[in-house]
């Protein structure tokens, strides 16, 4: 057990332990614990002998996400490696000293990358863009290129339930397509298994962690600095549907582990499951019936 494991217990100065404080962090880390070890078996997200470089950008989940990590690997039937990897995106204001000296003290192995990727984001921006497509792609490429050069077979990134919900919403609304985030895939080069450990967890739950363990939170200046984007559009929905129904949230995660795909309209995905070709499964499908338009309901108010 590493000497901070129990941060607030072990503090020179037990008289000022908050003993109210203590147990809901102690009841928080064991939901999130549950919650993750939980998806890592059910997706088998780590193995015997991985090596898992863990992307920490400075935020809650990264930090949520190594430490609970580093705290499940003492309780893992095998060994696994962890190796958090920083990158330094060279943001003005940029200070992260206070990330590297919790590594130290964590005594987690770790390296920090420096790569101007904040002016190249800047210049590929268009004028009322939004920064997280290209600034998404060069981290990945740069966090790949670290992964292999470490020795590392697997990335966990610190994507939670909220996430997978919202990007699932988003792809509906936006691109027309049925897709949210998967626990596990494999890059398209095939040199890595890109994890999501987190990935049953609620925002709200790993937030409150955060807070409790008083994770020394980096801001972001690309992300932060946007108003509108889409994504937060997407939160305030879930946020009023939330309100009026409790666990919606929970429901559509829900959803994505029960699919109907006969249910769909996908004619590839029709093909795939039947073994035919997309042509004899669109020509087996009847023609739709030819049907007047119904006339649009006045609703009064």
């Amino acid at each position: 057990m590493r000497e901070s494991e129990i941060v607030l217990l072990n503090s020179s100065d037990r008289s000022t332990v908050d003993p109210e404080r203590q147990q809901r962090l102690e009841k928080i880390r064991r939901k999130l614990s549950r919650k993750m070890l939980r998806s890592c078996k059910t997706y088998q997200l780590l193995s015997e002998g991985d090596r898992v470089m863990v992307a920490i950008s400075g935020g809650k989940d990264s930090y949520t996400l190594l430490d609970l990590l580093g705290r499940a690997s003492r309780r893992l039937p095998f060994k696994v490696e962890f190796v958090a990897v920083h990158l330094d995106q060279q943001q003005p204001g940029y200070d992260g000293a206070s990330l590297r000296s919790w590594l130290e003290r964590e005594g987690y192995k770790h390296e920090v990358i420096s790569e101007d990727t904040y002016s190249i984001v800047k210049e590929l921006t268009p004028p009322g863009g939004t920064f997280c497509a290209p600034c998404s792609r060069l981290r990945r490429g740069i966090l790949y290129t670290t992964a292999s050069r470490l020795g590392c077979n697997k990335v966990a990134l610190g994507h939670h339930r909220d996430d997978t919900v919202e990007t699932l919403l988003m792809n509906m609304f936006y691109s027309g397509r049925l897709q949210a985030m998967p626990a596990i895939y494999k890059t398209d080069d095939g040199r890595f298994d890109v994890i999501r450990p987190l990935i049953e967890c609620s925002e709200a739950d790993i937030a409150e962690y955060a807070e409790l363990m008083e994770f020394p939170i980096l801001p972001c200046n690309l992300c932060g600095s946007q108003d509108g984007l889409k994504r937060a559009e997407t939160k305030a929905l879930l946020d009023r549907l939330e309100a009026g129904h409790p666990g919606v949230r929970d429901m559509i995660l829900a959803s994505l582990k029960h699919v109907s795909p006969t249910r769909l309209l996908d004619l590839s995905l029709q093909a795939r499951l039947s073994g035919e070709s997309v042509e004899s499964v669109e020509e087996s499908v009847t023609p739709p019936l030819s049907i007047s338009p119904t006339p649009l309901v006045q609703i009064e108010g």
